[in-house]
């Protein structure tokens, strides 16, 4: 009888752990969150946990509760393998990443084979800042969905801008030594060229990721280049520690940059940044929106961390779309589901193209300044929008030729 007690209550706490992991869909950040780049992977991990607090507060991802998993592969794609195979092992079929297209590429690898080896068991990659272009071009997955521009589409976007400053005539090109960089490079060269052919490259560096302490040699051959104006694909410490040391060194070149508002450039520059870094991003400081203006503040609040991944909140309600459409938190059925989808956001209507799964989105150019109403990092610093790209004028075409499961 005793035994008869005790194998009832087992089965009973195994029904209720069963039915509580039924209740909640997993969601892994696969990011440095130790080591030199921490400071790009921990924002993002806790955004995601801010915004995921929101979801959850409107019904979750279809019916389920959403939890965020923090995995720290040190921007190594090696790490980044086991870091995916103890988040399957873990039953989590739904993994992001953004910090390191060295690291995408290994992820999609790496789940596209999963997925071919075990049916019914798939993984989809949620991918929101490896912007390689080929990802959605010749190497396009259907399990790969990025909610980020890629490398091409800001560069067009930045070089429009550049090329209507006629006071812009020698740039020189500084990137990380890794796909990523050197598709920046390209793309800079091939578009200036394009749509200004007077100006001159002065310099075309790349540096080892993550591994540079001090810029000044590099800003010291910028000022010997007489360049007017840097571009830069530089994230993380790179481009933090970069535009510190042209501010030391007194380089009064303007800085035009995928991700010059990333976390510490402000607190490292003050005054020095001012009018002189840009970035090119689908967000910006001083938005107007009084929501987003409080979840800006809020997540600063809570986290400590500044609200700079807007791509992270609209990957997650395109999530939430998705997997609500589908009824279903099934990664193939909220995969068809995402094609296609269109979501209403802060800075306009973003579509996540069905042919290539590349997200299509405003984009904005803004540049850093003073006595900002919501200033970045506890300072009175933020970037203020300048231009706007709309949407079908970041849009390029895709060389992708996807195969879907049947």
């Amino acid at each position: 009888m005793l035994k008869s007690f005790f194998t009832l209550i087992a089965a009973s706490l195994l029904l209720v752990q069963t039915a509580g992991a039924a209740e909640t869909v997993k969601l892994a950040l696969i990011d440095p969150l130790t080591g030199p780049m921490a400071g790009a992977g921990q924002p993002a991990l806790e955004h995601l946990k801010f915004e995921a607090k929101r979801i959850n507060a409107n019904g979750g991802i279809a019916g389920k509760q959403l939890e965020i998993v923090g995995l720290d592969n040190k921007v190594n794609p090696q790490e980044s393998l086991v870091q995916l195979q103890k988040a399957i092992d873990d039953g989590i079929q739904y993994v992001t990443q953004g910090n390191g297209s060295s690291v995408a590429s290994a992820l999609i690898g790496a789940v596209e084979k999963h997925n071919q080896r075990n049916p019914g068991k798939e993984v989809l990659y949620l991918n929101y800042a490896a912007v390689d272009p080929s990802f959605t071009n010749e190497r396009c997955s259907f399990w790969h969905f990025r909610f980020d521009a890629n490398a091409d589409m800001k560069m067009n976007a930045l070089t429009n801008y550049i090329a209507e400053n006629k006071d812009v005539k020698k740039v020189y090109l500084i990137n990380q030594d890794y796909s990523f960089g050197h598709a920046v490079s390209e793309a800079a060269r091939k578009m200036l060229a394009e749509k200004r052919p007077d100006i001159e490259i002065v310099g075309n560096d790349f540096h080892p990721l993550a591994k540079v302490k001090d810029f000044t040699p590099y800003i010291s051959k910028i000022q010997s280049s007489g360049a007017d104006a840097v571009i830069s694909g530089n994230w993380g410490q790179d481009i933090t520690l970069l535009v510190k040391a042209a501010a030391e060194f007194g380089l009064d070149a303007p800085f035009y940059t995928y991700y010059g508002a990333s976390s510490g450039v402000v607190t490292q520059l003050g005054d020095k940044g001012v009018d002189r870094i840009y970035q090119i991003n689908e967000y910006y400081g001083d938005f107007e929106d009084e929501e987003m203006a409080k979840r800006q503040v809020n997540m600063y609040k809570e986290t400590g961390w500044d609200f700079y991944y807007l791509r992270l909140s609209t990957m997650l309600d395109m999530f939430k779309k998705a997997a609500d459409k589908a009824g279903s938190t099934d990664p193939v059925a909220v995969a068809k589901a995402m094609e296609g989808l269109s979501l209403e956001t802060t800075t306009g209507e973003v579509v996540m193209r069905a042919e290539d799964h590349q997200i299509q989105l405003p984009m904005f150019i803004s540049v850093m300044q003073d006595d900002m109403e919501y200033g970045a990092e506890g300072t009175d610093y933020n970037f203020h929008k300048v231009a706007r790209i709309d949407r079908d004028d970041v849009t390029l075409p895709t060389t992708c030729r996807m195969r879907r499961p049947k």
